[in-house]
């Protein structure tokens, strides 16, 4: 059989072995986009990207959803990737998915006039100690805080993030050689504003600004994410922040058929981004249900040109 799209996410969703919120909320927006698309008439699976039986080349169209088990085998994900997009579409495109996974995409994004937070990338198998890159920060992006994000650049849900003081950096260095040896990190300054206001999540389709999400720590914590114990708001965000978070996707390599801008106020008070999340990211469609109409009537179109071109 023949489908015009194929929902990708990873076995745990498929068929859990618990019963949670977590995995409810997964499913449940899963459920939301295949209706969605269903109701536009188009024919829909939904897979684990590692089903190894399935023939992708099947599929006019590969929607990633909650692939998040990506980070943890991601040499074996990159080799499927690499080989499924040479058989379906994806959606988003194999160029921005290829570019934003990694999050050296940021430089790309400030050279464009992005603000983001100072960063210093340190690159896998750099002979640096954390004591080193620590001083390379203040020298060369006068880093001042004494409060400091350590995190891969490959990652997701908050993986081997660390927050820590810069007099307390001893403690981490063999945590940061046995990282560094195997993947590139990025050390950040503490965001105290991420604790203190939240961070904003505004999802846009194509451009054009769909609805958003405040998300906020638990207390005591620097994580928003809410399998950290995080919560989750309806929010309304100003012509400002719309204004921004539009400026990003627009300094895409292409503009993406759906994103997610996660932005907050900087130690400065100016707003900056703190991740584009273009490849598989929460979109919160059970706070608004209807926006999987929007993104399934895209699709639809998508799935219109490529039968007519």
């Amino acid at each position: 059989m023949k489908y015009d799209v194929v929902l990708l996410t990873d076995s745990r969703y498929l068929t859990p072995k618990e019963d949670n919120i977590y995995v409810s909320n997964v499913i449940w927006e899963d459920q939301l986009v295949m209706d969605a698309l269903q109701n536009e008439g188009l024919s829909v699976v939904r897979k684990s990207w590692d089903d190894q039986k399935f023939d992708w080349g099947t599929c006019r169209f590969a929607l990633f959803r909650a692939t998040w088990d990506y980070f943890d085998r991601f040499n074996e994900f990159f080799e499927w990737f690499q080989k499924t997009k040479e058989k379906t579409r994806f959606i988003n495109s194999t160029t921005l998915i290829q570019w934003n996974i990694d999050k050296h995409y940021l430089q790309n994004l400030e050279v464009k006039g992005i603000n983001i937070p100072a960063t210093l990338f340190i690159e896998k198998a750099s002979n640096l100690t954390l004591k080193e890159a620590i001083q390379k920060a203040k020298d060369q992006l006068s880093f001042s805080k004494d409060e400091l994000i350590l995190k891969p650049c490959v990652a997701g849900g908050a993986r081997h993030t660390y927050k820590f003081k810069i007099s307390k950096a001893q403690e981490l260095e063999s945590t940061f050689q046995e990282l560094i040896a195997e993947e590139a990190m990025m050390l950040q300054e503490f965001q105290v504003n991420i604790v203190s206001e939240g961070e904003m999540s505004l999802m846009l389709f194509e451009g054009k600004y769909s609805h958003a999400v405040l998300k906020i720590a638990k207390p005591g914590d620097f994580r928003v994410q809410d399998d950290y114990g995080g919560s989750v708001h309806n929010y309304e965000p100003s012509t400002e922040e719309i204004e921004f978070a539009k400026k990003v996707v627009e300094a895409c390599p292409e503009l993406p058929t759906y994103a997610r801008v996660d932005i907050f106020k900087d130690n400065h008070g100016k707003w900056a981004l703190a991740e584009l999340e273009i490849f598989e990211p929460e979109l919160w469609f059970r706070n608004r249900p209807d926006a999987a109409s929007v993104l399934a009537h895209i699709i639809k179109s998508k799935v219109t040109y490529e039968e007519v071109s």
